[in-house]
């Protein structure tokens, strides 16, 4: 289409060249260019053939030099009567392996400027053939534009040969981490070995009856990635404010109970403690709205701007609103608004590619049975909610209903759904006076 309307399309063959007659010429070079370029930012095809060779060489470990190479085109069915002519070309006119880098930088711009432009492209056809309103253009828009920002594609048909690469280079790099779970870990290690942390792309739902502590245990989990591991984290409060927010941090991070906080009868120690958390609190990268009105594409354009997101936490998913919507609804229409609601989240953690709590009210339907546990029939206007989460929690305190039993501040993190394995009841301590959780084994040193 370029070619046709007499633009010229954005690459250096000169560059491509380089970068594989380098690796060629020195095959300790490989492994730095490969964690650069992907094959696909290649646009002459014989090169594009020749490094998706290598890559896959690399990949099962074979020597890789310019005659093994040739022969693994020849397997991969790739090879032309030219091929060899070509590599001995790449071989003369690369002298050194020195400037590799350089190359492999200015073929990933070019990569990066056609891909640009065949978003614009997609953005101008869309525009001009009317198709939409405006807002849901804009959005689109925004969404192809923060996908080359990451460096990833949206949608299209991918080989399985690149598509268990990438599974291979995911296993490579937990294996090298020495992390125990993939994910970001919750601060509840308990919680941790059944869901395998707080994983990219993953849509959690922390569910539970109101008083149950949804809220206080999401804020738990934001604390920790936030506070321990340095990532930002976006708190989108559709309840409370800012500052009653920002209190509970406090009260969780310095271990001071929320109501001194909230009448300022703190003892010296107390003041300290607070005057310490605070400081910690104002070092971290945890950003609050607490629009009351916000809905799912105004956080994820929020989203996108912000540099080193690790965490996305939502209080809670039934106060939010779709696009355009009012406050009137009926029982139908609300359920399905809730159910694409949560269609647009699952969606929305795929595109930040970080993981996505969200807090939900369960219905009434455990108060009338014996066993008040809840179950995923339980999530109030459900509709596809339970279908949409890859991970679902089910807060339940028996100290709640009974003030009797034994030990009244005994949690349990109920995991309902787990895409990732299995399932299953999770205890804690609840912390009431801070309204906060601790692991159980954590339990007398926090106290």
């Amino acid at each position: 289409m370029d070619e046709l309307l007499g633009r010229k399309v954005p690459h250096s063959a000169p560059a491509e060249q380089a970068v594989i007659g380098s690796m060629l010429i020195d095959s300790k070079c490989i492994p730095e260019v490969l964690e650069k370029l992907k094959p696909d930012e290649f646009y002459i095809q014989l090169n594009r053939d020749i490094y998706e060779t290598i890559y896959h060489m690399f990949s099962y470990s074979m020597v890789i030099d310019p005659v093994t190479v040739l022969g693994q085109m020849k397997v991969r069915g790739v090879y032309t009567d030219t091929c060899e002519e070509y590599v001995a070309e790449l071989m003369r006119i690369t002298p050194t392996a020195a400037n590799v880098m350089e190359y492999a930088a200015i073929v990933r711009d070019r990569a990066l400027l056609r891909r640009l432009g065949e978003a614009a492209d997609e953005i101008n056809t869309m525009v001009y053939e009317g198709n939409g309103e405006a807002e849901a253009m804009l959005e689109a828009a925004e969404r192809k534009i923060y996908a080359l920002r990451q460096g990833r594609n949206i949608g299209g048909l991918m080989p399985m040969a690149s598509v268990v690469q990438n599974v291979f280079d995911d296993m490579n790099e937990a294996a090298s981490s020495g992390n125990a779970i993939p994910g970001l870990p919750t601060g509840f290690p308990d919680l941790d070995r059944t869901i395998l942390g707080l994983n990219d792309s993953e849509l959690i739902l922390v569910a539970g009856r109101p008083g149950m502590g949804k809220t206080s245990i999401a804020l738990n989990m934001a604390l920790h990635v936030g506070l321990m591991l340095h990532k930002t984290v976006a708190i989108f409060s559709l309840e409370m404010s800012r500052e009653q927010l920002a209190t509970r941090l406090l009260s969780r991070a310095s271990l001071v109970p929320l109501q001194n906080l909230l009448t300022g009868q703190l003892s010296e120690q107390q003041w300290r403690s607070v005057t310490d958390a605070a400081q910690s609190l104002s070092m971290t990268e945890i950003l609050i709205d607490d629009n009351p009105t916000l809905t799912v594409s105004e956080m994820n354009a929020q989203c996108r701007r912000v540099a080193n997101l690790g965490l996305v936490v939502i209080d809670y998913l039934q106060l939010m609103q779709s696009a355009g919507s009012g406050h009137s609804w009926s029982n139908e229409s609300r359920t399905q608004a809730v159910s694409d609601i949560s269609r647009m989240l699952k969606i929305m953690a795929k595109e930040l590619n970080v993981p996505v709590i969200t807090a939900s009210q369960l219905s009434r339907a455990n108060e009338s049975r014996q066993d008040k546990r809840p179950m995923l029939s339980d999530l109030r206007e459900s509709g596809s909610i339970e279908q949409d989460a890859d991970v679902v929690i089910g807060l339940y305190r028996d100290g709640y209903y009974n003030k009797e039993v034994e030990n009244p501040n005994l949690a349990e993190a109920i995991v309902l759904k787990n895409r990732k394995g299995q399932t299953g009841t999770v205890e804690l301590n609840w912390l009431g006076e801070y309204t906060s959780f601790s692991s159980l084994e954590r339990r007398h040193e926090d106290d």
